[in-house]
């Protein structure tokens, strides 16, 4: 008598104790010829010890025996085979799952170890596989979550009997097929047993490649979000600004601006400068207002030479001008608050004085000197505002010191002095009295439990000593009254002898 499970991983074919268990494998047979375990998931898979199936729900919480179909849902259970004993001795042993009242459903386990003893006598073993132990091994090896249940859905797609060798009960109904699974039966909030996880199956080198690149990609624009130099991981770079880099230091701004003019609107022209130098950094961004005018662009004025030195001309990749609103509120460009907000880079002065390049100073530098200057003004006038009060502090404490009324306050503090320093004294003699009559106590009470060791020890000592003079007399008397009876034996031993001799002669 034997089943086949059809398994989204593989089949397999177990064998039932039909004469040891027969109300357990009359429950599970009927239950799979009325296909009450098709689609069912394996919801708990335990690696090394069980792989748990047999609930509709998929919750391990559900399930009903064979016995509820045919009498309502006061047998919803059955009572636990307990004889013959079978145990739980190797791989592959199927039993049914108790519910805690030593009542069984439709639950059902596969082992997946050996010598499972501590599940002897609480679940009841009703078969065992025989073929498919490597789909055992595939559900075993299946990756799980904390609470043990599969990332991937395993299912029961379909069940074979073999041979029933027990009649169907009246009023069974037997379905003609397989029944189809509902929505609610296959969404488990996991991946589907159908789905494909491999996602470079049926894909070449070079697409599998580009997958690679674009994941790495977008885990690459993640750390940049967590540290902050991005505002967002699907933020992406304007397509109408352009880099150009490898300029010539003297290169400025108004230059790039004239020439690349003729590709078409310029909205702004910027070489980037060194805060503290004012240096060109030989590098700049150049903003169009149309994205096809950047392009031609950059397929015209890559290598081109500019001031004695062939640029390099790319698409920009940087996102500085794009401000993040906030988590979920998405990004701001800077372009679209142009008009209302100042720009951010300003000249020191408007006018050339020389021909070399002005300090480019920031707002919030600008603010943050101001702040300084004025912190600095406060400190000085705080010095000399402390300056002042000490010197008139020191002029009056002069004149209040020829007073009589100071004479007597600094008569009253020194009394004063004089009396926490008596009670300061007599605190201490007070303490080191308590320490050595503390000391005194500790050392009468080692004293007294050193005499009572030493006469308990001496008492014990007395008795162990007429212990032994006990055992010494009573050796003494068995010793005399052995020599004794040897004496006797000697003097009969001689008197014998002198007999045997005088007859000899």
């Amino acid at each position: 008598m034997a089943v086949i499970l059809e398994t989204s991983v593989g089949d397999l074919t177990i064998d039932l104790y039909t004469e040891e268990r027969p109300r357990s494998c009359l429950n599970f047979l009927k239950l799979c010829k009325i296909k009450y375990y098709n689609f069912s998931l394996f919801h708990s898979i335990q690696r090394n010890l069980v792989a748990q199936t047999g609930d509709p729900t998929g919750s391990g919480r559900g399930g009903a025996a064979i016995f509820e179909k045919l009498y309502g849902e006061q047998a919803r259970f059955f009572e636990r085979e307990v004889k013959p004993i079978l145990k739980h001795k190797k791989m592959g042993t199927v039993s049914m799952v108790n519910n805690g009242n030593d009542m069984h459903g439709s639950q059902f386990f596969i082992t997946t170890g050996d010598n499972l003893d501590y599940l002897d006598g609480v679940h009841t073993v009703f078969g065992e596989v025989s073929e498919g132990f490597d789909t055992l091994s595939k559900i075993n090896e299946a990756h799980c979550d904390q609470e043990n249940r599969p990332f991937q859905d395993i299912r029961i797609l379909h069940t074979i009997i073999l041979d029933d060798p027990y009649p169907d009960p009246p009023g069974l109904e037997i379905p003609e097929r397989s029944p189809e699974p509902s929505r609610e039966m296959l969404d488990s909030g996991r991946i589907g047993f159908d789905e494909e996880i491999d996602d470079t199956k049926g894909k070449s080198m070079a697409e599998i490649e580009e997958m690679m690149k674009e994941r790495e990609a977008k885990a690459n624009a993640q750390i940049l979000e967590m540290v902050g130099d991005l505002p967002d991981v699907d933020v992406k770079p304007e397509d109408n600004v352009l880099f150009v880099c490898k300029l010539n230091p003297v290169t400025t701004g108004e230059d790039l601006e004239i020439i690349f003019s003729r590709f078409g609107n310029i909205l702004s022209c910027e070489v980037i400068k060194d805060q503290k130098t004012g240096n060109s950094l030989q590098y700049a961004f150049i903003e169009f207002e149309k994205a096809s005018e950047c392009e031609n662009a950059y397929f015209k004025m890559d290598n081109v030479l500019i001031d004695d030195r062939r640029i390099h001309v790319d698409f920009s990749q940087s996102v500085a001008k794009i401000k993040w609103r906030g988590k979920g509120k998405g990004v701001e460009h800077v372009n679209e608050t142009r008009q209302k907000s100042p720009p951010t880079y300003v000249l020191k002065t408007q006018e050339r004085k020389d021909n070399r390049y002005d300090f480019v100073y920031s707002d919030e530098e600008v603010e943050d000197s101001k702040k300084n200057k004025k912190h600095k003004k406060d400190k000085d006038r705080r010095s000399r505002s402390r300056e002042r009060d000490r010197k008139q502090g020191k002029k009056s404490e002069r004149k209040r010191s020829s007073s009589p009324s100071f004479r007597k306050d600094r008569q009253r503090d020194h009394r004063r002095q004089k009396d926490r320093e008596w009670d300061r004294d007599t605190r201490e003699r007070d303490r080191d009295d308590d320490r050595e009559r503390r000391e005194k106590d500790k050392d009468r009470d080692r004293d007294r439990r050193d005499r009572y060791r030493n006469e308990d020890r001496d008492r014990r000592d007395r008795e162990s000593e007429k212990r032994r003079d006990k055992t010494y007399k009573k050796k003494d008397k068995s010793r005399a009254k052995y020599s004794e009876s040897s004496d006797e034996d000697f003097k009969e031993r001689d008197k014998f002898k002198r007999r045997d001799r005088s007859r000899s002669r």
